[in-house]
């Protein structure tokens, strides 16, 4: 209904960039490896594995940037866990592989931006990690130390420099990036047909299932037979169960407010707090500078009514930039945070050798989608690869054990609605525009009413695992709070890992 988009929001990158635009895949095709996804990750693998000549088909169930690499900040910085954090899980090794494999993917990306050209606003710039209050002091001197045991460059400084208000201390960690995600997508498919490989938009992945010698991707139009299969839909949908368990989907929150240009330093900033906040610039339509604050997450499908975020979110720049002019931009996009603080990159668990997956963003799609592009393009070509081990999606979570039976916990509390009333008692409580699940004898219907007063109803079963989808009315979309799948008014499916839409139903009546 939407076209190529997962939401009805509108991120600063579709106002100052376009994509490509790929026909449907349609019919029978061969191919050495089939990409499912074309944001960065699977973008980024197509490529590597397009300079190896190997024969490359690339699909997504909507188009080139339209999930959530178009949705990001897009900015390259330390882990979501911190050095600190991932010390302390995996250890001192560890960490200083999870270093190494941060460095590498940010070479990647300058790499393939100067080999190919790409005008995508590429940038180094200095990144820093506020307390917000003197408390934080003791943590970041913590991070400090073992980013520096890490082989990180990193040091403690007294405030960030350039603000017109004081951070307080901060650890700053030089040699940062950022880009604009559209642009540099842009660059990548192109360079990927240049090199041979095929694209396809509007190309929704249904199933996977074959063998270690060949596998069939089973489209709605279509079907590809390829030796090997990368799954890089930010979520997985070939695995039903085990993934799923390890990771949690989260809404994370972005405002874009006119600036004029110059004012404020190029700088990356994060801070300490509950909730949380990162802030960057951006080049804008009009020759001025969009300050870009995002933050405020909550658990996919547990918020209706999130608008209120993005009035926090606001306020909290307005009191710190007040240069900041219009709000002109506000939009949403979705975080998978792993248990344990690292992502899943490599073979999946459930499967046979030759599908692959890539996912467990944790907030750092730009680099965990680069480095799962590199790691699956080594295990593709049979290679060895230093970080298999540590990113291996078959790894049990014995370092975020209390993350998971928390997660655990939450789903299990979910699917308890089942039980439970309608979140309206009758349909004439369903504002145009709005959506609201309603009780129907057994079922639990969820129900829209369009600008034109006419209703459009589905069951509230998730295509996935059964849990019952909550009114999103930040997006306009049906969210699963289990497992984190995503549905259009229309029912289609918006982001995985729901297979199929949720089913069309029949008010009993039908009263507007």
């Amino acid at each position: 209904m939407r076209g190529a988009t997962n939401g009805s929001s509108r991120p600063v990158w579709m106002d100052t960039a376009t994509v490509p635009v790929f026909p449907a895949l349609v019919g029978a095709r061969e191919a050495e490896v089939c990409v499912i996804g074309a944001g960065i990750a699977g973008l980024t693998t197509a490529y590597l594995l397009a300079l190896q000549d190997k024969d490359v088909v690339v699909i997504d169930a909507l188009g080139v940037g339209a999930g959530e690499t178009g949705r990001s900040a897009a900015h390259f910085f330390p882990p979501d866990a911190w050095y600190h954090g991932i010390e302390r899980r995996f250890g001192h090794a560890q960490a200083r592989l999870v270093a190494g494999s941060y460095a590498r993917a940010l070479q990647m990306v300058e790499s393939i931006v100067r080999r190919e050209g790409i005008a995508c606003e590429f940038e180094h710039l200095d990144g820093y990690l506020v307390a917000q209050d003197t408390r934080g002091r003791a943590l970041l001197e913590r991070e400090c130390d073992a980013a520096a045991r890490a082989g990180v460059q990193a040091g403690l400084v007294t405030r960030v420099p350039g603000l017109g208000y004081d951070t307080g201390p901060a650890v700053c960690y030089p040699g940062q990036a950022q880009l604009h995600p559209l642009k540099y997508l842009d660059g990548l498919a192109r360079a990927i047909v240049r090199r041979g490989g095929r694209l396809h938009g509007a190309s929704h992945a249904r199933r996977i299932r074959g063998d270690h010698r060949r596998q069939m991707v089973t489209l709605d139009h279509g079907e590809i037979r390829a030796h090997s299969v990368v799954v890089a839909t930010h979520t997985p949908f070939n695995d039903r169960i085990v993934m799923h368990t390890k990771q949690a989907g989260y809404r994370s929150y972005v405002i874009g407010l006119r600036a004029p240009h110059g004012v404020l330093p190029h700088l990356l900033l994060w801070d300490l707090g509950d909730p949380y906040h990162y802030v960057r610039l951006a080049a804008g339509p009009d020759g001025d500078d969009v300050v870009i604050v995002g933050g405020a997450d909550h658990k996919t499908g547990q918020d209706a009514h999130p608008g209120h975020r993005y009035d926090e979110l606001e306020h909290w720049t307005r009191e710190r930039f007040p240069m900041a002019r219009e709000l002109a931009w506000r939009w949403s996009g979705e975080v998978m945070e792993p248990h344990d603080g690292l992502p899943f990159l490599g073979r999946n668990p459930m499967d046979d050798d030759n599908v692959y997956v890539i996912t467990g963003d944790s907030g750092n799609g730009m680099t965990h989608g680069t480095i799962g592009a590199m790691l699956v393009t080594d295990l593709v070509m049979e290679r060895p690869n230093p970080w298999s081990a540590l990113y291996d999606p078959a790894r049990k979570p014995v370092h975020g054990l209390g993350e998971f039976a928390s997660g655990q916990a939450n789903v299990a509390a979910r699917y308890g609605e089942w039980l439970a009333g309608g979140e309206v008692d009758s349909l004439d409580a369903i504002a145009a525009g709005e959506g609201a699940v309603l009780r129907e004898g057994l079922r639990r219907i969820a129900v829209y009413r369009d600008s034109d007063g006419e209703l459009h109803a589905l069951s509230a079963r998730c295509t996935h695992l059964g849990c019952a989808v909550h009114w999103n009315g930040a997006e306009r979309s049906w969210d699963c709070p289990c497992h984190a799948s995503r549905f259009d008014v229309d029912g289609t499916v918006l982001h995985g890992p729901a297979p199929t839409p949720l089913e069309s139903v029949t008010l009993a009546s039908a009263r507007t």
